[in-house]
């Protein structure tokens, strides 16, 4: 079967390997289908992701069909479609006993310090897989992981019922992060960024609240938005040190802030605003099972829309196209997707 792998950055090898050997009994075999490319696949590209040793073959974002199941397999069979969780955790350590394995001490995340499916045929184990119904595009199922995201961080708050929310960073994290919030009963969601592109596929997925920082204000952005009511959450999901200034200094007091952003260099945090306005600041760490499941329901519904956020579609044999494409179109792309 064929593979790509990334000897170095930016230097990708296609290679044929033997199919995987006979299933354990909860194991699963998937035909890879579809592989998103990410903002940490493009860290890793670039030799700036500081957990991933190389060579490394690359993809956690995807959709397949399942090909085989061991003799122990009860919720999947041959022919469905399906994705699954890339974390391989230790299950020992105090986050995986209490169920926060996502923060498992030991954690390895499958394109990243473990192998990853870029090819043909991938093995996972049952507790990982997460099918999807025929309803749903492989386009969408590839989506689930970065919904999943989106699901997570939003159950990060004290809660948003009611609340009205601040997403910094339309990119496709942040898009998904405004969606859930809409969709776990949000009163309005305000998303900001710097890019009028990005603003406007957040409008096509039904945010209806944008602003352009960079023309308005972020002050004058949340005025005019939410008025006096201000906002009671903020998500960054920009990665960026102004971002997370503005969102701890104009949150209401007492309100919550989630970081979830990837900083290049690590942000200084304002101790003033967190402690004189008692803010609750949480992190949040990719997902957890139930995310994905989540996601799953919500993209199947209909409330988490993903299509306006595909931008381009590149065969299994260009993935150093795909990669060239993102560096030179970055600021009008979204989700590149790899076909198999």
């Amino acid at each position: 079967m064929k593979q790509a792998i990334m000897l170095s950055p930016g230097v990708i090898e296609h290679r044929e390997i033997p199919e995987p050997g006979p299933l354990a009994g909860h194991e699963i075999l998937l035909r890879i289908v579809k592989i998103g490319v990410c903002g940490s696949d493009i860290h890793v590209f670039h030799g700036k992701h500081p957990a991933t040793p190389y060579p490394v073959v690359q993809g956690h974002e995807y959709s397949a069909i399942v090909e085989g199941v061991g003799a122990q397999v009860t919720k999947v069979k041959p022919g469905m479609r399906a994705t699954a969780r890339p974390q391989l955790v230790c299950g020992q350590c105090g986050p995986c006993k209490r169920g926060q394995y996502n923060a498992c001490q030991e954690l390895k995340v499958q394109g990243f310090q473990a192998p990853g499916v870029a090819q043909d045929l991938f093995v996972v184990t049952e507790d990982r897989v997460v099918p999807f119904p025929d309803s749903m595009t492989f386009e969408q199922g590839a989506m689930i992981e970065p919904a999943a995201v989106g699901a997570h961080s939003t159950n990060r708050t004290t809660g948003l019922a009611g609340k009205n929310v601040v997403v910094s960073g339309a990119g496709t994290i942040g898009n998904l992060v405004a969606q859930f919030a809409k969709a776990r009963g949000a009163n309005k969601v305000l998303i900001t960024d710097v890019s009028e592109y990005r603003l406007d596929i957040a409008r096509k997925c039904g945010i209806e609240g944008t602003s352009n920082v960079k023309d308005v204000s972020f002050a004058d952005s949340v005025k005019n938005y939410f008025g006096d009511e201000g906002f009671q959450v903020g998500f960054e999901a920009a990665g960026v040190q102004s971002s997370l200034d503005v969102l701890m200094q104009y949150v209401e007091k007492g309100g919550d802030v989630v970081i979830l952003g990837v900083y290049a260099q690590n942000p200084v945090v304002n101790m003033f605003y967190l402690g004189e306005h008692e803010l609750n600041v949480f992190g949040s760490m990719m997902y957890r099972q139930e995310d994905y499941e989540a996601a799953v329901e919500m993209i199947a519904s209909g409330k988490i829309i993903t299509a306006p956020l595909l931008t381009k579609n590149f065969p299994f044999s260009e993935y150093l196209d795909a990669y060239q494409f993102i560096e030179h179109q970055g600021d009008k792309t979204m989700k590149v997707m790899i076909d198999l």
